[in-house]
């Protein structure tokens, strides 16, 4: 069985799973009725795993990595531990080594970090599928990791769910601690350019956001939380069809937008 789309989802706050008032929380809750087809493992592209080079996660099961501090104990009480997939990191290797990525290192003891197991505890809460990680290099661009991306669309055809989990806009030194705060004007600029630009196909443009889109620097200060999108997209395939899948801003300026990528051939 073939999966035709690739998605990014913001996945925001660690409290996700333990706040129902956000609505992306509802959104992810629901997600096997949005996307009920299960897929045999999970590729999931995260934000706060960030390495000189591209890793791999090699584990029988995954530990759950609270890489946070100073949230509510409950947070704390939670446990993520899906199978690990190590097979699936082995083939993410040997894709990537064909691609011309000369080196692709494996982490033995590594389980999940926030950004993979705050969206799956709500996307699939059984933990039943296995799942394997791959890190960010946020000292390369957009185009590094769209071509990452490319790398790994054979996986697709392979019954693996492809995951970019980071932030639309992520500038922490920015949020708005307080109840109901406007949003900031830079950060709905670059959110609506976003996602206009995935919408119209300027899949250029969103590789080469630090020169095209207003803001860049305000919206992504380190990009790590944004690379995990241009992975995503390139797995899909350079004619691949954008979806908004959810939106929203939170605390004045952390972006939940979430796309669907959705290959050409399926379309």
């Amino acid at each position: 069985m073939a999966l035709k789309d690739t998605f990014y989802i913001s996945h925001g706050s660690p409290t996700l799973p333990i706040d129902d008032s956000v609505p992306a929380s509802q959104f992810l809750k629901k997600w096997k009725e949005f996307y009920p087809q299960k897929p045999s493992a999970i590729l999931v592209i995260s934000g706060h795993w960030d390495t000189a080079v591209p890793a791999v996660n090699v584990v029988s099961r995954n530990d759950t990595i609270y890489d946070f501090y100073g949230f509510p104990k409950a947070l704390y009480q939670l446990k993520y531990q899906p199978p690990g997939a190590p097979q699936l990191a082995k083939r993410v290797k040997e894709l990537l080594h064909q691609a011309g990525f000369s080196r692709v290192d494996e982490d033995k003891k590594r389980g999940l970090d926030h950004g993979a197991w705050v969206p799956l505890i709500l996307m699939y809460p059984e933990a039943d599928i296995p799942v394997c990680q791959l890190s960010v290099q946020s000292d390369q661009d957009g185009t590094y990791h769209y071509n990452m991306g490319k790398a790994l669309a054979p996986l697709k055809d392979e019954d693996v769910l492809i995951i970019g989990s980071g932030s639309a806009v992520h500038n922490l030194r920015a949020l708005k601690i307080q109840p109901n705060p406007p949003v900031a004007s830079w950060a709905k600029e670059f959110d609506d350019w976003l996602i206009s630009s995935l919408l119209e196909g300027r899949y250029e443009d969103v590789n080469h956001y630090e020169e095209k889109a207003p803001h860049a620097k305000m919206a992504h200060p380190w990009p790590d939380h944004f690379y995990p999108l241009h992975v995503a997209l390139g797995a899909a395939g350079e004619n691949a069809k954008a979806k908004v899948i959810h939106t929203g801003i939170e605390m004045g300026t952390l972006s939940y937008a979430s796309f669907q990528f959705t290959s050409a051939s399926s379309s």
